[in-house]
């Protein structure tokens, strides 16, 4: 169906700098089912006019990279930046040209050319500028970086595929370690194994899995990094059949705060490897993932189905009983949303993970409830459904949420959620079903404490023009205020504020997470995101 997340008139524009962001990804490798010719959900596009900007694109970023002696910058005085507590400092450039001549990637200055088009992460919220960014290409070039940065204590943000909804991927005045250029997937079929980059995208690890007949959970955006989308856990279309990204997790390369390169496994440093899983980029930075992946036929039963928002009731009451016995293959999750033209809907998003006549037969009862105005649930591509809404969420888009989970949908709820809906096409409300083999894992087996509930609910604003700012992120929380009630805890990857991680977000698990971090970063280098303070 065409349901869209209005406010996205330059989706065109934001698949030219979600180009620039793959520089390192051949052309070859990104077929026209990562941009279908509608873009995101609504819009047409001139697919001649965006081949030309996406050559265009990955001919500027064909740079040199900084060579063994090569001068970072022009000679002269110190390059203001900030400590960890906030203090003002210089970097010496003589330190910053020995790092460039130790460097196989790039060192970038505010007075360099690409400067600008590096610093730029998906949400067009934060506009922030850092001392120096450290383009990585190697493992070894993350070493050096955190090196430089913890004998300076200088202000660290790491960023992976640039999707951090909060903007915890870059910072003002300190150093961007960008590991955009470590975005290699390789798929290994015979033990079913994934190895990804630091920076690679979801685009990636499911488009390469899949040509093998393999898959395993990942989110819902394909050009989501896969770094930040892991550690806090991941959501996607089919954790309640594999569980999350965490659970599929084997393995990972990891540069701690002391500089060290370790690999972590259940059986190698467990301590900090049950920390990953949910505990964020807390601990150090993640060079390399290796994914447990599982045998997928790519053509699957999906689509969304919708009802006119005025049969929104009819049908969540429905669904609140429903869902309750579904089969660990059917993924089913609501949403509500305003259309342009200001026609407001229910929508399900749907996902069957098996036999499609299967599917048919255990979705046919909610087909049954209303009148839908439509209906788009057919047996298709599955990476049809992993990039619809690239378009609609394309980098550059300004963007606030806020979310809340939730361990069993009541009438209470239901009845939030109908009162709290306001038709505006800049705002969402959006679910991630969970329940299934997510519920099954012990809630201490890894950072991730959120296994009782059944979906997190989530309400958004998308928007492009900054002087609406206040008013939608104020709308946002005016909905989300509503609903917040009917949840306990948050999930940590696209929360703006909450002042208390430990309740909220880590919960039972925080005490564990502290100990993790005071053994692998006690003076909290990594503190850009939902932040574990060291134990004491």
């Amino acid at each position: 169906m065409g349901v869209q997340l209005a406010g996205v008139e330059q989706c065109e524009q934001g698949r030219a700098v979600l180009a620039q962001r793959r520089s390192r990804i051949a052309l070859r490798e990104l077929p026209a089912t990562l941009f279908p010719a509608t873009c995101g959900r609504g819009f047409t596009m001139d697919r001649r006019k965006f081949c030309r900007s996406t050559l265009a694109a990955s001919a500027a970023l064909s740079y040199p990279l900084l060579q063994a002696g090569e001068q970072s910058g022009p000679a002269g005085p110190g390059i203001p930046a900030i400590t960890l507590d906030g203090k003002q400092i210089e970097l010496e450039r003589r330190a910053v040209d020995d790092l460039g001549r130790r460097f196989s990637g790039r060192l970038l200055l505010s007075d360099n050319a690409d400067y600008d088009k590096v610093r730029a992460i998906w949400n067009g919220m934060h506009d922030k500028r850092p001392a120096l960014i450290a383009q990585c290409r190697s493992t070894e070039d993350v070493r050096h970086a955190i090196t430089f940065a913890r004998e300076r204590d200088l202000l660290v943000a790491v960023r992976g595929g640039g999707h951090s909804w909060p903007g915890k991927s870059v910072c003002d005045r300190g150093l961007m370690i960008d590991l955009s250029p470590m975005n290699e997937v390789r798929v290994e079929p015979g033990p079913r194994r994934a190895f990804a980059g630091g920076g690679a995208l979801l685009y990636m690890l499911d488009s390469r899995s899949l040509e093998h007949g393999l898959i395993t959970t990942a989110g819902v955006v394909s050009h989501t990094g896969v770094g930040g989308l892991t550690l806090g856990g991941g959501f996607g279309r089919l954790n309640r059949k594999y569980g999350l990204t965490i659970d599929n997790l084997m393995s990972a390369e990891i540069v701690t705060a002391d500089g060290k390169i370790r690999t972590v496994s259940k059986q190698q440093e467990p301590d900090l490897f049950w920390g990953l899983r949910g505990g964020g980029g807390n601990f150090g930075v993640v060079t390399r993932f290796e994914y447990q992946l599982h045998p997928f036929k790519r053509n699957v039963l999906s689509g969304t189905i919708a009802w006119p928002i005025e049969q929104a009731r009819q049908v969540l009451k429905f669904y609140g009983g429903w869902y309750l016995g579904l089969s660990d293959e059917m993924y089913v999750g609501p949403a509500m949303m305003t259309m342009p033209d200001k026609t407001s809907v229910l929508a399900m998003e749907v996902v069957y993970n098996g036999d499609p006549a299967a599917g048919e037969k255990e979705l046919a009862p909610l087909r049954k409830i209303g009148k839908p105005s439509d209906d788009g649930i057919k047996v298709q591509d599955y990476m049809v459904m992993q990039t619809q809404e690239d378009g609609a969420l394309a980098p550059g888009i300004r963007s606030y949420v806020k979310n809340g989970m939730v361990a069993k949908i009541t009438p209470a709820l239901i009845d939030a959620m109908i009162e709290s809906f306001r038709p505006d096409p800049r705002l969402a409300f959006f679910t991630h079903t969970a329940g299934g083999a997510v519920k099954r894992v012990d809630e201490l087996a890894t950072a991730f404490p959120h296994r009782n509930v059944e979906t997190m609910v989530i309400v958004g604003g998308f928007w492009n023009n900054p002087a609406e700012d206040e008013t939608v992120i104020e709308a946002t929380r005016a909905w989300f205020r509503a609903l917040e009630p009917h949840t306990g805890g948050y999930y940590s990857n696209i929360e703006y504020e909450r002042p208390n991680a430990e309740a909220g977000s880590y919960g039972p698990a925080y005490p564990r997470l502290q100990k993790v971090k005071a053994q692998y970063d006690p003076r909290n280098l990594f503190r850009l995101n939902n932040n574990v303070q060291p134990a004491a």
